[in-house]
């Protein structure tokens, strides 16, 4: 038996990549950014519910994901943007007899290179994206199943799209909309790391102010849903999964530098088969704008 892990990179970390306004562009020119994402694994899950651990030889997942972000506005029509991640993995299994091991094991991750839209609005307040994920991250760690290293071995396809906008009916309220889709189209042989669809959808409170810098509460909802696997390496009847997670937050806007966090929390989710799961998960991203 060897069961998959439902919030390992190759298995839902797209969560990351829809978000609020914080990760759009708001003006011409250029922005850096600086992303830290933490996660715990350590609950198995089966269908809608907890399951006891004895059904699952994997026992404990922690990585830690460090995000290099740049983005650049050439026209209020036309930008790129890219992102270099870097992830720590700590994986604690058991073998066939019982036995437990562990391991570490640290990697540049898959890099994402995509262009985003913004002739849709005047204000930029509606865009698309469109992409690629390269296979850049470590995939072949002899001691990681495939779905739980920390690059996918593939390459995909990346398309979204975003809209924010003021809520007519509640003054000093702003409201967002983000999606996007990973579709893997070459992958390497054996494993097919399954189709994933994030989105995210919130509001937050835009009056806000001590001194300079502006502090906007938000709420969030974030859903998921994840195809499982499939290949001769894949474990296709333990992983999949479908999840919707309340993510409250924070961001902080100082003029060209901003700050944001949030915390997330599972509402819902529904696992194919046995999978490790984390109660919650943490965001911390950083941005300077040019």
């Amino acid at each position: 038996m060897r069961p998959g892990s439902l919030w390992a990179c190759a298995c839902g970390c797209g969560v990351f990549e829809v978000g609020t306004s914080s990760m759009f562009p708001t003006r011409e020119g250029a922005m850096v950014s600086l992303e830290y994402d933490d996660q715990h694994q350590n609950r198995n899950w089966q269908g809608d519910s907890s399951s006891p651990a004895d059904r699952n030889n994997d026992k404990k997942i922690i990585s830690n994901f460090f995000t290099l972000g740049y983005q650049y506005l050439f026209n209020r029509s036309w930008g790129v943007m890219g992102e270099l991640p870097y992830t720590s993995r700590y994986f604690k299994t058991a073998d066939e007899t019982g036995n437990i091991m562990d391991f570490a094991h640290s990697s540049i991750g898959d890099v994402r290179l995509k262009g985003i839209y913004t002739g849709l609005s005047e204000d930029l307040s509606t865009g698309v994206t469109f992409g690629l994920r390269l296979p850049t991250g470590s995939y072949k760690y002899p001691n990681f199943d495939p779905d739980v290293e920390i690059g996918s071995g593939s390459t995909d396809l990346l398309a979204g799209g975003y809209h924010m906008g003021q809520i007519p009916v509640i003054r000093h309220w702003n409201w967002f909309a983000n999606a996007e889709t990973d579709l893997p189209v070459l992958h390497s042989s054996g494993y097919l790391p399954g189709t994933e669809i994030d989105t995210a959808a919130g509001a937050y409170f835009n009056n806000w102010r001590i001194g300079p810098v502006k502090i906007a509460p938000l709420a969030q909802l974030i859903g998921s849903h994840r195809w499982s696997d499939s290949g001769w390496q894949a474990d296709s009847e333990n992983t999949g999964f479908s999840r919707v997670l309340a993510a409250p937050g924070l961001e902080f806007d100082a003029a060209r530098v901003r700050v944001y966090t949030d915390i997330g929390f599972p509402l819902y989710q529904y696992v194919t088969g046995n999978q490790l799961v984390a109660a919650e998960f943490f965001k911390v991203n950083v941005s300077y704008h040019f």
